[in-house]
């Protein structure tokens, strides 16, 4: 059994616009290394990864797809 998890950062969902707006999602998004939120489908591929046979090997990890958020 293979169990990995993904821990997204900032993501530009119709929520987090609503909630915030587009300005306080910018300002969010600033604080990443790339600068901007993360489109839905960026997160959405890390999890296809993870799911695909290209990650057999990998198991017990947690993928920051935060755009360098916790890097800093």
């Amino acid at each position: 059994m293979r169990v990995n998890t993904v821990s997204p950062g900032p993501t530009r969902t119709d929520m987090v616009l609503a909630t915030m707006g587009e300005e306080g999602a910018g300002q969010v998004g600033a604080t990443t290394l790339l600068g901007r939120l993360a489109h839905p489908r960026e997160i959405a591929e890390v999890i296809l990864l993870l799911v695909s046979d290209r990650a057999a090997y990998l198991t017990g990890a947690t993928i920051a797809a935060d755009g360098g958020r916790t890097a800093v």
